[in-house]
């Protein structure tokens, strides 16, 4: 049985209520729908497994971690720009009537042409327009992280809600001989089913990497730098588990992140991400997007989030370059561009010379890319920018693709 509570914001600053929505998901399991009102409400709707009175409390609970308080959140827009943005349709409606887009669940999709094309696309001109620009070496990266590198770089206790333990039947004869007996016994796999974790699984070693970047700090650890510093690119598979919020294309529970990751001395660092942001500029002017990059501050989850978000916001820590979603009138992230000071430089033991180095890094989400373009143009291409077709023919034609 479906219940509904609504609960005011009036405590709460406008600029906060995306992310008390964000965090309200996770409140109870019994949670099946949040959203914002018009009239300064949230509105939760949730069956018996929970209660108004719990629903309550954590929820005013995170009001309280949101408030402001003393912290200022200062706001900086870097660059805007409007584009036409010739189609104005529901565009994710459109890719999945069309099959282009198929829904396995909410977060988790399988990706047709010309979709799948565009996202490597994207990726492709990335590398070429931002990471070779800064001489980046490429790496290959896997898709799981040591628990206990994920450890150093503070995600466990930073964002906790996202994390995606890894783990597998333990080493004994008896205990994966019984398993594979109660699923024979069960007619297969039942996700209603009980699993004994402490009985069956083994302690996790792995966790699912979250972000491109942490592997690079893992894979530079006890390292000393020589010269400015170093730069290098790669593509992953990332994972973030992130609960009712998947219903928003936005938040995928896998997703790709090319990233070009500067790690050197603190002055090698700030100049190369701010040039990054001019080479965001000029994507934008070409593909005639309708964007804006401003100043962010990362989602954190726990109760020292207004110390976090603020610091980060008053060291102009990460940028963000928001595109916009015609369709529904907002805007999502698809590229950011940060600056980490020594703080993965000493959690990973980098080094230049005596000192921690410093890292930075410019991330892009390509599937938001896809999307956000996508949502802006439409599928028919002699709706495109013209620069960006022509790349795209030619990188067509490189790839032995035929134009359809």
């Amino acid at each position: 049985m479906a219940n509904v509570l609504r609960l005011s914001l009036e405590r709460l600053d406008p600029m906060q209520h995306g992310q008390l929505k964000y965090a309200a998901s996770f409140a109870a399991e019994g949670i099946v729908e949040v959203s914002l009102e018009a009239d300064g409400y949230l509105r939760l709707v949730y069956d018996d497994r929970t209660t108004a009175d719990v629903l309550t409390e954590r929820v005013n609970r995170l009001i309280e971690r949101f408030s402001r308080g003393e912290f200022g959140f200062k706001e900086h827009i870097l660059y805007a720009r409007e584009g036409a943005m010739p189609y104005r349709g529901d565009i994710m409606n459109e890719l999945i009537a069309r099959n282009i887009i198929k829904v396995l669940e909410p977060g988790l999709f399988i990706f047709r042409e010309p979709f799948s094309h565009l996202l490597r696309f994207f990726d492709d001109q990335f590398v070429e327009r931002v990471a070779k620009p800064f001489g980046a070496t490429e790496e290959t990266y896997p898709a799981i992280i040591h628990a206990a590198s994920l450890d150093k770089t503070n995600h466990f206790t930073s964002f906790p809600e996202h994390l995606h333990f890894l783990t597998h039947l333990r080493d004994d004869l008896d205990v994966i001989e019984a398993f594979s007996e109660s699923i024979r016994q069960a007619g297969g796999w039942k996700q209603e089913e009980p699993l004994d974790l402490d009985r069956n699984m083994a302690k996790p070693k792995f966790v699912m990497n979250p972000s491109t970047c942490y592997h690079c700090y893992e894979g530079l650890q006890g390292e000393t730098l020589e010269g400015e510093g170093r730069i290098v690119t790669a593509v992953a598979k990332c994972h973030r588990y992130e609960g009712l919020n998947h219903n928003d294309f936005g938040r995928l529970l896998d997703f790709s992140m090319r990233e070009i990751i500067f790690v050197g001395k603190p002055e090698f660092v700030r100049e190369n991400r701010m040039k990054a942001v001019e080479l965001l500029k000029g994507l934008a002017e070409e593909w005639e997007l309708d964007c804006v990059i401003e100043n962010a501050n990362d989602p954190f989850f726990t109760n020292d989030f207004q110390v976090k978000a603020s610091f980060q916001r008053q060291q102009e820590m990460k940028y963000e370059m928001r595109l916009t979603i015609p369709y529904i009138g907002k805007s999502i992230a698809c590229s950011s561009v940060n600056f980490h000071s020594t703080a993965f430089g000493s959690a990973f033991d980098i080094k230049m010379g005596k000192r921690p180095a410093t890292t930075g890094c410019v991330g892009f989400g390509l599937e938001r890319w896809a999307l956000a373009f996508l949502a802006q143009f439409g599928l028919d291409e002699a709706k495109w920018p013209k620069a960006l077709l022509e790349a795209y023919d030619a990188w067509r034609a490189r790839q032995g693709l035929i134009r359809s």
